[in-house]
């Protein structure tokens, strides 16, 4: 690999930072994005591929294809934050941007049918997940060696934006792509992997303080083994086992579940002892460090599943019951959600600026309080609301998590000594996406139980009072409501799909009223607000606790004497940043 140098900030000048956070901001959008736009087009996905995801043999390909991305992001960006300490931030980021790029070309040219296509698909998606942990683990740290302590809010603020947007973009895309063509909602991705490749090439260069170290090996080895285990046995949670609506009892989810937390604790240990450990472990010396991942973590664990609910919500009652037809909720949940969007992408860059004015402690402790209140107005709205309150209530939403997100990730990453902002920045990101994977396992775990215990009589006492046979309504009143919750998320007609080809010995008028947009969303409406209350409260508890936490960081605001010096410093290309700011010039390998 050819020679590369590591730069001071001033001899990159003033514009740099800029130029800094346009790529990163791209690289996160894309990644971003392409982790939820699998979300919309999975109904188109598996019908391309002829696979029907419902079936319980293939429901592993349904959940690796909605969670893999997120497991695989999860257990990689702290160590791929540390390469960037190592290597330099900006080759890191530049190989993710590469991989990313080649596994969306190879995500859009699949060509198989059947159990090969869905495997040749989770398998790029995995990779692509390694492209994306490249990209979120070190695109914070680029930043942060980027800009002036004083506009660090900014930027980062900016970043989360792009990372949030992405996400709920991700769904309108996929939802307008996927009918069209499925394999679109890859392939829309490689001409921005491709500019974002070769600008982060040409433009992007290593300012921060490099530490040439070895690696942690038995540290990689022991978090990811433990890491992937956790979020495994969480991932096959949902699932039912035997008689149970959920796996939590079966044998391997608790295998995964209590050998991948021995083996994280031998990790603990491993990294206690070794001399340049992969989590460096000391970080949590540092009393904004340690207190704003708790926020961070509770903050994931109370929003993550969020999405995944909001959509079942809107796809399996709403949507049907304002004359939607099921194959067209996929779509409009993806728009009728983006008020959430709007709320963050005005709140973020106005909290981002505000944190670098007058400090984070508050506005991130107020932006989780706000998102409490907004769960709990979500719990007390009826199921078939008013859309204009529902909105209100994502708009709101939207601006508690631009509040804390901003404020609280330039907390973090002011926080770190320069030569730690890399894997830094891969463990808060690891908290993050790892308390998504739970956030989803616990978000479907209680409206599952909610369901389970009012959704089969209901379910039995519906289809019999409209004609199926009682043996038929028994059996589709005993399927697991999990099957029930896919089958809305995916934007299948529920009935349809459970009674299969028992409609035909129906009645005309009572098949048609069975799967129209009536029955079902009034026959699961009760059950799902029971089972969201529960969800919800969660979300409520957690918030709360994240906000406590927020307000126990330090809050060390930079001064102005410091961010003017460096300004100052980077206009006029001299020489005296400071130390976190500025290296001298070295080769890289």
């Amino acid at each position: 690999m050819a020679q590369r140098r590591t730069y001071s900030i001033a001899e990159l000048g003033p514009r740099y930072k800029w130029i800094a956070l346009s790529n990163t901001t791209l690289g996160m959008l894309i990644a971003t994005i392409n982790s939820s736009i699998v979300l919309i087009a999975l109904p188109d996905i598996f019908k391309g591929i002829g696979i029907n995801p419902l079936e319980p043999a293939n429901t592993s390909y349904l959940l690796w294809m909605i969670m893999g991305f997120l497991v695989v992001t999860a257990v990689l960006v702290v160590s791929f934050g540390r390469l960037g300490d190592m290597y330099g931030r900006a080759r890191m980021y530049n190989l993710g941007f590469a991989v990313f790029t080649v596994s969306s070309i190879m995500l859009a040219i699949t060509w198989f049918d059947g159990d090969a296509a869905a495997l040749w698909l989770i398998g790029w998606r995995i990779v692509q997940g390694v492209g994306g942990a490249f990209l979120m683990a070190n695109s914070s740290a680029i930043l942060t060696d980027a800009f002036p302590a004083n506009q660090r809010g900014l930027a980062l603020g900016m970043n989360g934006v792009a990372a949030i947007a992405g996400s709920f973009l991700g769904l309108v895309v996929g939802g307008v792509l996927a009918p069209v063509d499925w394999n679109l909602i890859f392939l829309v991705s490689v001409p921005f992997g491709v500019i974002g490749t070769i600008w982060a090439y040409l433009k992007l260069h290593d300012t921060g303080v490099r530490k040439h170290a070895r690696m942690d090996w038995w540290g990689n080895i022991t978090f990811a083994v433990g890491l992937i285990a956790v979020l495994v046995g969480i991932t096959y949670g949902i699932q039912p086992h035997g008689t149970s609506q959920t796996g939590w009892t079966s044998p391997m989810v608790l295998s995964c579940l209590i050998g991948g937390l021995a083996v994280l604790i031998a990790f603990v240990i491993i990294e206690s002892k070794v001399d340049n450990p992969l989590f460096r472990l000391s970080l949590f010396k540092i009393r904004s460090f340690t207190w704003g991942n708790v926020a961070n973590l509770t903050a994931s664990l109370g929003r993550g599943g969020l999405q995944f609910i909001l959509i079942i919500w809107l796809q399996g009652i709403w949507l049907p019951q304002h004359g939607y037809t099921f194959e067209q909720t996929p779509l409009w949940a993806g728009i009728y959600m983006l008020p959430m969007t709007v709320g963050f992408l005005l709140a973020a860059p106005t909290s981002g600026i505000l944190a670098d004015r007058i400090g984070s402690r508050l506005l991130a402790s107020g932006g989780l309080f706000i998102t409490a209140v907004t769960f709990l107005l979500l719990i007390i709205l009826p199921v078939n609301f008013n859309y204009w309150a529902f909105a209100a209530i994502l708009l709101i939403n939207g601006i508690g998590m631009g509040m804390f997100s901003s404020p609280n990730r330039a907390e973090v990453m002011n926080s770190l000594p320069a030569d730690a902002r890399g894997s830094g920045a891969g463990m808060m990101t690891t908290f993050q996406n790892a308390a998504m994977v739970l956030s989803i396992g616990f978000f479907f775990s209680l409206i599952i139980s909610g369901l389970s215990s009012s959704l089969p009589s209901t379910m039995h006492d519906g289809l019999v009072a409209h004609g199926v046979p009682e043996a038929a309504a028994a059996q589709v009143a005993n399927l697991p409501a999990v099957a029930v919750l896919f089958a809305a998320f995916l934007g299948y007609n529920p009935i349809q799909q459970l009674l299969g080809g028992q409609l035909t010995a129906l009645p005309p008028d009572q098949a048609s009223f069975l799967t129209g947009r009536s029955f079902f969303p009034n026959l699961i409406s009760g059950p799902f607000q029971s089972g969201l209350a529960v969800a919800f409260g969660f979300a409520i508890a957690v918030c709360l606790i994240g906000a406590v936490a927020s307000l126990l960081t330090k809050d060390a605001r930079p001064s102005s004497r410091e961010s003017v010096g460096e300004e100052l410093a980077a206009v006029a290309g001299e020489s005296g940043t400071g130390p976190s700011e500025l290296v001298s010039p070295s080769s890289e390998r």
